[in-house]
């Protein structure tokens, strides 16, 4: 199936990994359920409220558009609050100046970069945003949570969000609400599950950083300059990795160091060059370069295909991983809504996790199973 893809299948299918499992569940039985399995409520208000609740875009200075649209839309996710706000690993505060008008009460961001913090603080000054930006260390051992506040994270990274699952609910947080990223981003050589109830598969299911990596990596968002780059280094890496090999001949990997920018204008003969020196190899006169590449095209193509299986457990692995948050935050004694704040296309990592503490949900209020 793979091999008699075209091109242009092969990237509208690492786009469309339902329509992918559709394909591959001839060969794949257990991808016969994909399309449910991945299936999330859509928890994105209209979007005139989406709208109302994304930062005009006179007062978003030093805030990238993309950026300003995914606060927005997760601000409008999480609308009302009802708690003063602590915004995790906050960067210069864009959530929190998004959210300031939203909230009844203060704005408190937690950032360990100095520098961010400074230009936050700056930048709430200057429009009048009532937030104030800590610059504190959120891994520490003596962190202390303020009390009665709603914890937040956009795309707090890795071991970062955990850190907000674990001492948010051991403070008693009266609500987390948390769209996590790059998983792969802990000290944990295997991932270790939070939840009771997933660490009893823990002999079965042990993914490492490489397969907590795999959950991240797509490419949706990015421009069509930025993805014709990266399949161009892709074809010169493997590319000099069959000239290494017969340089060699020894029929094994040889990993080479990321490459300096300049490299992307001086073409595929330069980049040999650079990773042969790198690698502290001899490169004869009689190298036919255009041949090589040509064959890195060949593989490229091969390895784009062969990956596309690998792609459809992307989305899988990472909301077992999520799924994993929700059962230790309901362990915890937090009731809990899971879904997409976004379209894929302005992020793919659109997961949210919204936890409200049991006893902080008010009378006749419930959230999905």
């Amino acid at each position: 199936m793979l091999a008699g893809l075209t091109d242009d299948e092969c990237r509208h299918l690492d786009d469309a990994p339902v329509e992918l499992a559709a394909r591959a569940s001839r060969w794949l039985s257990s991808l016969e359920g994909y399309s449910e399995m991945v299936l999330l409520p859509q928890l994105l208000p209209s979007a005139e409220k989406v709208s109302e609740a994304t930062l005009p875009e006179i007062r978003a200075t030093d805030m990238p558009g993309r950026k300003r649209l995914q606060s927005g839309a997760f601000a409008a996710a999480i609308v009302p609050l009802g708690h003063s706000v602590l915004d995790w690993c906050c960067g210069k505060g864009h959530l929190s100046r998004t959210l300031a008008p939203l909230c009844p009460g203060e704005i408190q961001g937690f950032e360990w970069n100095q520098e961010l913090a400074r230009d936050g603080n700056r930048l709430a000054q200057q429009f009048g945003d009532r937030v104030s930006i800590r610059c504190q260390d959120v891994m520490a051992t003596d962190l202390s949570l303020p009390k009665r506040h709603h914890g937040v994270a956009l795309h707090a990274c890795g071991d970062l969000h955990r850190q907000l699952l674990k001492r948010g609910s051991e403070a008693g947080l009266p609500r987390l609400s948390i769209s996590p990223c790059c998983y792969h981003l802990t000290d944990q050589d295997i991932y270790q599950p939070l939840s009771d109830r997933a660490s009893g598969y823990r002999e079965t299911l042990q993914p490492g950083r490489t397969d907590l990596r795999l959950a991240v990596q797509e490419t949706v968002t990015a421009p069509a300059r930025v993805r014709k780059q990266t399949r161009l280094i892709s074809q010169w890496r493997l590319g000099f990795d069959g000239l290494q090999r017969s340089l060699r001949g020894r029929d094994e990997y040889l990993p080479v160091p990321s490459h300096p920018a300049r490299l992307v204008n001086e073409g595929f003969e330069a980049f040999c060059r650079w990773a042969a020196a790198k690698k502290h190899l001899e490169l004869p006169g009689s190298v036919d370069f255009d041949d090589w590449l040509a064959c890195g095209e060949r593989r490229l193509a091969e390895v784009r295909r062969h990956e596309l299986v690998r792609h459809l457990f992307r989305r899988p692995l990472e909301l077992w991983m999520v799924l994993d948050y929700a059962l230790f935050l309901e362990e915890q004694g937090y009731r809990v809504q899971l879904g997409q704040f976004c379209d894929r296309a302005l992020t793919p990592r659109n997961l949210l996790l919204d936890a409200v503490r049991v006893s902080d949900t008010p009378p006749g209020q419930h959230s999905h199973p």
